[in-house]
């Protein structure tokens, strides 16, 4: 398999964890040791993933809600056999979502260790 389409695979799983608020899914995804943070909530949000994936767990999910799938990969680049930097966008709820993830791979296996994002909320 290609580099391309491993990490294609892995941002699939994290869309298909957000859609169904599914952190099994997430934990496929996302490093262990992963950080999720963004600067626009004051002060700072920054959570790991022992603090994230209860905040998921208690999510209703927009797979619940019927709401349409929005998510997109705008690009993925790489930096070398073991490093990888994707931009993808998704929406849940009212807010739109634009995620800045770094991708490692270790043991073969390409995870996301850090999601830092933007986001913006929608006016019903």
């Amino acid at each position: 398999m290609s580099k391309f389409a491993a990490v294609s695979g892995v941002l699939k799983t994290y869309f298909d964890g957000l859609y169904h608020a599914d952190i099994e899914r997430l934990g496929i995804a996302l490093h262990p040791k992963a950080i999720y943070a963004t600067a626009d909530e004051t002060p700072l949000l920054y959570r790991t993933m022992d603090q994230y994936f209860p905040v998921v767990a208690k999510r209703v999910s927009p797979a619940s809600r019927n709401e349409p799938r929005c998510d997109v990969i705008e690009s993925i680049e790489f930096a070398g056999e073991n490093t990888s930097f994707a931009r993808v966008r998704c929406s849940i709820g009212k807010k739109d979502f634009i995620d800045c993830l770094t991708l490692v791979r270790t043991d073969g296996e390409w995870r996301i260790m850090a999601k830092i994002f933007h986001y913006t909320e929608r006016e019903s």
